[in-house]
């Protein structure tokens, strides 16, 4: 029997596999059609205080290695969300609320407010590479996020997860702080800042100019980041960026995550892929003679 479930702190999720926020989160038919493809826990896309429209189109665009996107952060505002995670209510699959806010106190009360909802844990992105006062422009100064991260820890008995991006050098000090922080886990990574240029106009093709990017191109940078905090943590990491087969994954669990989120594989392999990627990991731990999934966690470390 081979086992593949796998624990966060205080959140037990039956297969390793989630989806990453951004990706088929909009409401809870979209989220609940990724339970059941399979999905082991859902984080809903990123959700502020109030609405936000994004930015204008083009917004996405697909290049030879993986998707280029500058949404904006786009979503109804907290409130308006929330319906949308009280219809999940009684799924058994984990449900965790992706926020962004500017400040602590704005942090503070969309977790309180997705933990009144039924969320079972916030993940906080502090990452996002193209919103301008939201994202990487919080996630990059430890001080503020130590603050973030407290402030949020007070009024939520929710486990914290806190979403890092690989745009910034000092990624193991900011894993730190997370963990200092009282943080239960840290979800790495977020997109990789890029951009595209159309040559027959030289215009950016993105409406923002730049965007994150994502998809198979950016795993080993995934990896790399995921190994040294690994190195430098001991709070559960989740694993993101480019995973698209079972292997992928595993990659990742080597490196030192317990658990993976999966994006872009959506668009590439279907929904079916959270049960088609957790069948892969299955094939291979018995083929190369494991059992369970924490045996691989972390396998890399000489």
């Amino acid at each position: 029997m081979i086992d593949i479930s796998t624990t966060l702190g205080p959140l037990r999720l039956r297969n390793p596999t989630m989806l990453a926020s951004g990706i088929m989160d909009e409401d809870a038919g979209s989220m609940q059609r990724m339970i059941d493809c399979g999905a082991g826990a859902i984080v809903t896309k990123s959700i502020g205080i109030k609405s936000r429209e994004g930015y204008a189109n083009p917004t996405v665009i697909e290049l030879d290695h993986g998707i280029l996107n500058a949404m904006g952060l786009p979503n109804p505002g907290i409130e308006q969300y929330g319906e949308e995670i009280k219809k999940l209510k009684r799924t058994k699959v984990p449900i965790i609320g992706s926020i962004y806010a500017a400040d602590a106190d704005e942090f503070a009360s969309l977790a309180k407010k997705m933990q009144r909802f039924g969320a079972n844990a916030v993940e906080l992105n502090v990452s996002c590479p193209h919103a301008k006062h939201y994202g990487l422009e919080v996630g990059c100064d430890p001080d503020l996020l130590h603050d973030i991260i407290k402030k949020v820890k007070g009024p939520v008995s929710l486990p914290v997860l806190v979403k890092v991006s690989p745009n910034i050098m000092n990624i193991v000090e900011i894993a730190q702080t997370i963990e200092k922080a009282g943080a239960d886990g840290i979800v790495a990574i977020n997109t990789v800042k890029a951009m595209a240029i159309d040559l027959q106009t030289a215009r950016p093709l993105l409406a923002n100019k730049t965007g994150g990017y994502s998809g198979k191109a950016i795993k080993p940078i995934g990896v790399r980041c995921v190994y040294d905090i690994a190195q430098a943590v001991d709070i559960p990491i989740i694993g993101v960026g480019g995973i698209t087969t079972g292997e992928d994954a595993i990659e990742y669990f080597m490196a030192g995550a317990s658990a993976v989120q999966i994006g872009s594989a959506v668009y590439y392999r279907g929904p079916e892929v959270f049960t088609v990627v957790c069948q892969e990991i299955k094939t291979w731990m018995k083929n190369h003679g494991y059992r369970t999934l924490n045996e691989l966690i972390g396998a890399s470390f000489q």
